[in-house]
Protein backbone atom coordinates (compact mmCIF):
# COMPACT_ATOMS: atom_id res chain seq x y z
CA UNK A 1 0.00 0.00 0.00
CA UNK A 2 2.86 2.44 0.62
CA UNK A 3 4.24 1.95 -2.57
CA UNK A 4 1.09 2.21 -4.15
CA UNK A 5 1.04 5.65 -2.41
CA UNK A 6 5.10 6.27 -3.25
CA UNK A 7 4.55 5.83 -7.21
CA UNK A 8 1.02 7.52 -7.17
CA UNK A 9 2.87 10.49 -5.29
CA UNK A 10 5.13 10.26 -8.32
CA UNK A 11 2.85 10.75 -11.05
CA UNK A 12 1.05 13.12 -9.73
CA UNK A 13 4.36 15.20 -9.50
CA UNK A 14 5.15 14.11 -12.77
CA UNK A 15 2.00 15.77 -13.99
CA UNK A 16 2.26 18.79 -12.99
CA UNK A 17 5.87 19.20 -13.43
CA UNK A 18 4.53 18.68 -17.58
CA UNK A 19 2.24 22.22 -17.50
CA UNK A 20 5.82 24.13 -16.72
CA UNK A 21 8.71 24.08 -18.95
CA UNK A 22 10.78 23.19 -16.34
CA UNK A 23 14.14 21.61 -18.22
CA UNK A 24 14.12 24.17 -21.07
CA UNK A 25 14.12 26.92 -18.07
CA UNK A 26 16.87 24.90 -16.68
CA UNK A 27 18.79 24.87 -19.56
CA UNK A 28 18.84 28.65 -20.29
CA UNK A 29 19.13 29.63 -16.74
CA UNK A 30 22.52 27.49 -16.69
CA UNK A 31 23.86 28.98 -19.83
CA UNK A 32 22.84 32.42 -18.37
CA UNK A 33 24.92 31.76 -15.78
CA UNK A 34 27.48 30.74 -17.39
CA UNK A 35 27.56 33.43 -19.74
CA UNK A 36 27.46 36.19 -16.75
CA UNK A 37 30.03 34.71 -14.51
CA UNK A 38 32.21 32.81 -17.43
CA UNK A 39 35.48 34.51 -15.34
CA UNK A 40 34.29 33.07 -12.44
CA UNK A 41 33.76 29.71 -13.70
CA UNK A 42 35.82 28.74 -16.15
CA UNK A 43 38.80 26.87 -15.17
CA UNK A 44 40.74 27.94 -18.11
CA UNK A 45 41.49 31.25 -20.54
CA UNK A 46 39.55 30.51 -23.20
CA UNK A 47 42.56 31.66 -25.79
CA UNK A 48 45.29 29.65 -23.79
CA UNK A 49 46.81 27.90 -26.04
CA UNK A 50 48.97 25.38 -24.72
CA UNK A 51 50.50 22.77 -27.27
CA UNK A 52 51.81 20.18 -25.40
CA UNK A 53 48.01 19.22 -24.74
CA UNK A 54 46.50 19.34 -28.01
CA UNK A 55 43.77 17.09 -28.58
CA UNK A 56 43.73 16.09 -25.23
CA UNK A 57 40.37 13.71 -25.26
CA UNK A 58 37.61 13.92 -22.40
CA UNK A 59 37.83 12.79 -18.79
CA UNK A 60 35.95 9.85 -19.77
CA UNK A 61 38.18 8.51 -22.94
CA UNK A 62 40.81 7.18 -22.24
CA UNK A 63 43.84 9.52 -22.18
CA UNK A 64 41.81 12.05 -20.90
CA UNK A 65 42.02 13.98 -17.82
CA UNK A 66 39.36 15.99 -15.17
CA UNK A 67 42.11 18.93 -15.90
CA UNK A 68 40.38 19.29 -19.01
CA UNK A 69 36.70 17.91 -18.29
CA UNK A 70 35.54 18.00 -21.81
CA UNK A 71 39.14 17.57 -23.47
CA UNK A 72 41.19 20.14 -25.68
CA UNK A 73 40.95 21.33 -29.36
CA UNK A 74 43.75 20.96 -32.18
CA UNK A 75 46.01 24.34 -29.98
CA UNK A 76 45.14 22.87 -26.87
CA UNK A 77 42.54 25.14 -25.73
CA UNK A 78 40.05 23.85 -23.08
CA UNK A 79 36.80 23.23 -24.89
CA UNK A 80 34.92 23.51 -21.98
CA UNK A 81 36.29 26.35 -21.39
CA UNK A 82 35.34 27.79 -24.05
CA UNK A 83 31.87 26.61 -24.42
CA UNK A 84 31.31 28.63 -21.20
CA UNK A 85 32.68 31.99 -23.23
CA UNK A 86 31.04 30.73 -25.98
CA UNK A 87 27.57 31.48 -23.87
CA UNK A 88 28.76 34.93 -23.81
CA UNK A 89 29.08 35.78 -26.63
CA UNK A 90 25.81 33.82 -28.48
CA UNK A 91 23.86 35.40 -25.32
CA UNK A 92 25.03 38.92 -25.79
CA UNK A 93 24.41 38.65 -30.02
CA UNK A 94 21.03 37.27 -29.20
CA UNK A 95 19.61 40.08 -26.51
CA UNK A 96 21.23 42.97 -28.74
CA UNK A 97 19.54 41.76 -32.31
CA UNK A 98 16.36 40.95 -30.39
CA UNK A 99 16.29 44.16 -28.23
CA UNK A 100 17.09 46.43 -31.66
CA UNK A 101 14.74 44.48 -34.37
CA UNK A 102 11.70 43.97 -31.91
CA UNK A 103 11.68 48.17 -31.17
CA UNK A 104 11.87 48.77 -35.09
CA UNK A 105 9.46 46.21 -35.54
CA UNK A 106 6.91 46.78 -33.02
CA UNK A 107 7.31 51.15 -33.78
CA UNK A 108 6.73 50.62 -37.40
CA UNK A 109 3.55 47.96 -36.79
CA UNK A 110 1.79 50.33 -34.33
CA UNK A 111 2.05 52.95 -36.70
CA UNK A 112 1.14 51.21 -39.99
CA UNK A 113 -1.76 49.73 -38.09
CA UNK A 114 -3.28 52.42 -36.66
CA UNK A 115 -2.68 55.54 -39.66
CA UNK A 116 -3.30 52.80 -42.17
CA UNK A 117 -3.34 54.32 -45.83
CA UNK A 118 -0.66 54.52 -48.05
CA UNK A 119 2.20 54.63 -45.41
CA UNK A 120 0.36 51.16 -44.51
CA UNK A 121 0.75 50.18 -47.53
CA UNK A 122 4.02 50.93 -48.52
CA UNK A 123 5.70 49.47 -45.21
CA UNK A 124 3.68 46.05 -45.52
CA UNK A 125 4.98 45.70 -49.63
CA UNK A 126 8.68 46.45 -48.01
CA UNK A 127 7.93 43.81 -45.34
CA UNK A 128 7.07 41.58 -47.70
CA UNK A 129 10.31 42.04 -49.82
CA UNK A 130 12.01 41.98 -46.77
CA UNK A 131 10.60 38.62 -46.07
CA UNK A 132 10.94 37.11 -49.37
CA UNK A 133 15.40 37.30 -49.11
CA UNK A 134 16.77 34.93 -47.26
CA UNK A 135 18.33 36.19 -44.16
CA UNK A 136 21.35 33.75 -43.82
CA UNK A 137 21.96 34.82 -47.41
CA UNK A 138 21.87 38.69 -46.59
CA UNK A 139 23.85 38.25 -43.52
CA UNK A 140 26.63 36.08 -45.63
CA UNK A 141 27.11 38.76 -47.79
CA UNK A 142 27.07 41.64 -45.78
CA UNK A 143 29.40 39.44 -43.02
CA UNK A 144 31.60 39.36 -46.43
CA UNK A 145 31.41 42.83 -47.16
CA UNK A 146 32.43 44.18 -43.79
CA UNK A 147 34.38 41.04 -42.57
CA UNK A 148 33.71 39.57 -39.15
CA UNK A 149 33.27 41.02 -36.19
CA UNK A 150 30.83 41.57 -33.44
CA UNK A 151 28.63 44.29 -34.97
CA UNK A 152 29.03 43.19 -38.22
CA UNK A 153 26.61 40.02 -36.85
CA UNK A 154 24.46 42.43 -34.92
CA UNK A 155 23.90 44.42 -38.56
CA UNK A 156 23.70 41.35 -40.55
CA UNK A 157 20.54 39.91 -38.38
CA UNK A 158 19.11 43.00 -38.03
CA UNK A 159 18.36 44.05 -41.92
CA UNK A 160 15.48 41.79 -42.00
CA UNK A 161 15.14 40.66 -38.55
CA UNK A 162 12.68 43.52 -37.85
CA UNK A 163 9.88 42.69 -40.44
CA UNK A 164 7.96 39.50 -38.67
CA UNK A 165 7.85 41.91 -35.80
CA UNK A 166 6.15 44.84 -38.01
CA UNK A 167 3.91 42.16 -39.65
CA UNK A 168 2.46 40.59 -36.91
CA UNK A 169 2.27 43.82 -34.82
CA UNK A 170 0.54 45.88 -37.53
CA UNK A 171 -2.07 42.90 -37.74
CA UNK A 172 -2.61 43.25 -33.80
CA UNK A 173 -2.66 46.97 -33.88
CA UNK A 174 -5.59 46.68 -36.70
CA UNK A 175 -8.24 44.59 -34.77
CA UNK A 176 -7.02 46.82 -31.64
CA UNK A 177 -8.11 50.26 -33.16
CA UNK A 178 -11.42 49.09 -33.55
CA UNK A 179 -12.06 48.28 -29.93
CA UNK A 180 -14.41 50.93 -27.85
CA UNK A 181 -11.74 51.62 -25.32
CA UNK A 182 -9.93 53.63 -28.63
CA UNK A 183 -12.73 54.64 -29.88
CA UNK A 184 -13.32 56.63 -25.82
CA UNK A 185 -9.71 57.88 -25.77
CA UNK A 186 -10.44 59.96 -29.12
CA UNK A 187 -13.42 61.04 -28.08
CA UNK A 188 -12.04 62.39 -24.76
CA UNK A 189 -9.28 64.22 -27.10
CA UNK A 190 -6.15 61.92 -26.27
CA UNK A 191 -3.09 62.36 -28.84
CA UNK A 192 -2.37 59.05 -31.39
CA UNK A 193 0.39 59.24 -29.77
CA UNK A 194 -0.94 58.74 -26.46
CA UNK A 195 -3.31 56.17 -27.85
CA UNK A 196 -0.80 54.03 -29.03
CA UNK A 197 1.80 54.29 -25.78
CA UNK A 198 -0.82 54.61 -23.26
CA UNK A 199 -3.92 52.02 -24.83
CA UNK A 200 -2.89 50.09 -27.24
CA UNK A 201 0.69 49.41 -26.40
CA UNK A 202 -0.13 47.20 -22.75
CA UNK A 203 -2.49 44.54 -25.14
CA UNK A 204 0.07 44.26 -27.40
CA UNK A 205 2.99 43.12 -24.73
CA UNK A 206 2.42 39.13 -24.42
CA UNK A 207 2.47 38.77 -28.70
CA UNK A 208 5.83 41.04 -28.03
CA UNK A 209 6.76 38.72 -25.45
CA UNK A 210 6.46 36.07 -27.63
CA UNK A 211 7.61 36.95 -30.62
CA UNK A 212 11.12 37.90 -29.06
CA UNK A 213 11.47 34.37 -26.72
CA UNK A 214 10.87 32.51 -29.75
CA UNK A 215 13.37 34.63 -31.68
CA UNK A 216 16.59 33.27 -29.35
CA UNK A 217 17.12 30.03 -30.74
CA UNK A 218 16.86 31.27 -34.27
CA UNK A 219 18.88 34.18 -33.47
CA UNK A 220 21.83 31.80 -32.00
CA UNK A 221 21.47 29.38 -34.64
CA UNK A 222 22.05 32.06 -37.20
CA UNK A 223 25.05 33.42 -35.53
CA UNK A 224 26.23 30.01 -34.99
CA UNK A 225 25.91 29.25 -38.99
CA UNK A 226 27.64 33.05 -39.60
CA UNK A 227 30.81 31.81 -37.22
CA UNK A 228 30.73 28.38 -38.62
CA UNK A 229 31.33 29.89 -42.31
CA UNK A 230 34.12 32.44 -41.04
CA UNK A 231 32.02 35.39 -41.28
CA UNK A 232 30.65 35.90 -37.53
CA UNK A 233 32.95 36.30 -34.80
CA UNK A 234 36.10 36.59 -35.77
CA UNK A 235 38.84 34.29 -33.72
CA UNK A 236 40.10 33.55 -31.23
CA UNK A 237 37.05 34.84 -29.45
CA UNK A 238 35.27 31.75 -28.52
CA UNK A 239 32.12 31.07 -30.41
CA UNK A 240 30.04 27.73 -30.76
CA UNK A 241 29.51 28.05 -34.29
CA UNK A 242 33.35 28.87 -34.87
CA UNK A 243 34.32 26.05 -32.15
CA UNK A 244 32.28 23.31 -35.01
CA UNK A 245 34.51 24.70 -37.64
CA UNK A 246 36.96 24.38 -35.81
CA UNK A 247 36.85 20.41 -35.33
CA UNK A 248 35.28 19.57 -38.84
CA UNK A 249 38.28 18.11 -40.33
CA UNK A 250 39.12 16.71 -36.82
CA UNK A 251 36.08 14.71 -36.43
CA UNK A 252 37.82 11.27 -36.98
CA UNK A 253 40.11 11.93 -34.27
CA UNK A 254 38.75 14.27 -32.09
CA UNK A 255 34.78 14.16 -32.15
CA UNK A 256 34.54 16.37 -29.49
CA UNK A 257 36.26 19.21 -30.70
CA UNK A 258 32.57 20.17 -32.39
CA UNK A 259 30.30 17.51 -31.05
CA UNK A 260 30.33 19.18 -27.40
CA UNK A 261 29.19 22.62 -29.03
CA UNK A 262 26.62 21.65 -31.21
CA UNK A 263 24.98 20.16 -28.39
CA UNK A 264 24.90 23.27 -26.55
CA UNK A 265 23.48 25.05 -29.58
CA UNK A 266 21.09 22.23 -30.04
CA UNK A 267 19.89 22.09 -26.14
CA UNK A 268 19.48 26.18 -25.89
CA UNK A 269 17.74 26.58 -29.56
CA UNK A 270 15.13 23.70 -28.43
CA UNK A 271 15.10 25.14 -25.00
CA UNK A 272 14.20 28.48 -26.60
CA UNK A 273 11.15 27.25 -28.87
CA UNK A 274 9.85 24.93 -26.37
CA UNK A 275 10.12 27.93 -23.47
CA UNK A 276 8.53 30.12 -26.50
CA UNK A 277 5.73 27.64 -27.28
CA UNK A 278 4.53 27.34 -23.28
CA UNK A 279 4.46 31.23 -23.31
CA UNK A 280 2.31 31.49 -26.08
CA UNK A 281 -0.11 28.72 -24.59
CA UNK A 282 -0.01 30.71 -21.49
CA UNK A 283 -0.91 34.12 -22.29
CA UNK A 284 -3.36 33.31 -25.67
CA UNK A 285 -6.72 32.75 -23.05
CA UNK A 286 -7.84 31.16 -26.47
CA UNK A 287 -5.15 28.17 -26.11
CA UNK A 288 -5.34 28.41 -22.29
CA UNK A 289 -9.17 27.16 -22.86
CA UNK A 290 -8.46 24.06 -24.93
Amino acid sequence: MKEDNFWAKITRFWKKLRRYPVIPIAILFVVVFFAIFANLISPYSPEEIALTERLTPPFFMSGGSTSHFLGTDALGRDVLSRIIFGARVSLSVSLVVIAICSAIGTILGMIAGYLGGGFDNFLMRFTDAALAFPALLIALLLGAVFGPSFYTVVLSLSVLGWAPYARMIRGEIIKLREEDFVAQARIIGSSSARILVKHIFPNIINTLVVLMTMSVGLVILIEASLSFLGVGIPPPTPSWGSMVSDGRNLFARAWWISLFPSLAIGFVVLSGNLLGDWIRDRMDPRLRQL
